[in-house]
């Protein structure tokens, strides 16, 4: 039976249409649908229930050498306070996942992991662990509410002391308190947009996303489902587990060597990377051709399959249909099709982020 996050009766009480995603019932869209959540992040503000999300704190004196062998970001020399992206490597040097790394202190790191896999990834860093570092699912505990958007900072400025936000990309404030409610606020986000990513008890999570509402009517703000969570990473080219990364899909072939670093001692699949010789490439691709390639379809040169695409939808604020493509590297500047049910659509490679903000 699905799992239901503690703002359910938030998301049925302003209109939500419930979808099951990731073992959780939540909100796919709402009245105002996909398109017009997905406009008002790029130029106003939206919330986001993201509290399918998985939380998990490793402590300990050697929490931060332990912690750096089974990641291949190096998170030495990260300051308290610091938020950093990095690969779960497995032995064969493919993705158990992506996570965000939280530095509050050289012996206590909080691990946010994807939903889909939060039990997996739980199971796995505990595992490979010492004894003498404590590890600590807090998933079920923790509610994850995200305000994203320009105007963002503009409604977080009216009910928190601009001294207790956090200045800059990737770093957060722990136990700050927003109208009494107790929270981490962290300057991150899945959207390629400015914003904001709070986290609280589940028992204040309901207060916390009305509150989030009310001081934001003025900006504009719209409560925003999956829809257009998943429309607004892929226009900002930001991978998604079980799409872009995936057990069996070596990471150094998906464009994200800045989070790899080979310069470390060693960390699992370090061995694996280094002798792999990549033969694919993730790209963008816009769809020249009337139409829309969906993950999973192939892709053509001539008549020789060389890949697939592994995200694709239409670009809600572009205005036209986009891809994410995995396909071999050879191929990167040649000319490129998408087989869409016996139908050819030309693809155009274009640089990613196929969107950045201003």
């Amino acid at each position: 039976m699905a799992k239901r996050t503690a703002l359910y009766e938030n998301h049925v009480a302003h209109g939500g249409k419930i979808v099951e995603f990731a073992g959780y019932e939540l909100p796919v869209q709402y009245e105002a649908g996909v398109i017009t959540e997905h406009m008002t992040v790029r130029t106003k503000v939206g919330i986001f229930d993201v509290s399918h999300m998985g939380e998990v704190v490793v402590k300990g004196k050697n929490a931060e050498e332990a912690l750096n062998k089974i990641v291949t970001n190096d998170i030495r020399g990260m300051y308290d306070g610091q938020v950093r992206y990095s690969l779960l490597p497995n032995e064969k040097g493919g993705a158990v996942d992506d996570i965000l790394i939280y530095r509050v202190n050289g012996e206590c790191f909080l691990i946010v992991v994807n939903a889909s896999n939060a039990d997996k990834d739980a199971a796995w860093i505990s595992s490979h662990l010492p004894g003498d570092v404590c590890f600590e699912n807090i998933s079920d505990k923790v509610s994850q509410i995200a305000l994203q958007g320009p105007l963002a900072e503009t409604v977080l400025k009216k009910i928190l002391d601009e001294q207790f936000i956090p200045k800059k990309y990737y770093s957060f404030t722990k136990e700050t308190l927003v109208m009494g409610i107790k929270c981490l606020v962290s300057r991150t986000g899945y959207t390629g947009e400015s914003g904001f990513e709070l986290y609280c008890g589940n028992q204040d999570a309901p207060a916390l996303f009305e509150l989030l509402l009310k001081t934001g009517k003025e900006e504009g703000i719209l409560p925003c489902g999956l829809g257009a969570r998943d429309t607004l990473r892929l226009e900002a080219a930001m991978p998604l587990y079980g799409h872009e990364l995936e057990e069996d899909i070596p990471v150094n072939e998906v464009g994200l060597g800045f989070a790899i670093k080979m310069a470390k001692e060693d960390f699992i699949g370090k061995k694996a990377i280094e002798s792999h010789e990549p033969e694919y490439v993730r790209v963008g691709a816009k769809i020249v051709d009337r139409g829309i390639a969906r993950e999973h379809t192939d892709v053509y040169c001539g008549s020789e399959k060389v890949g697939i695409v592994t995200s694709g939808t239409h670009a809600p604020y572009l205005g036209y249909p986009i891809a994410m493509l995995r396909i071999k590297k050879e191929f990167a500047d040649k000319p490129l099709e998408a087989d869409v049910r016996g139908r050819r659509l030309k693809l155009e490679i274009v640089p990613l982020p196929f969107y950045k903000k201003a």
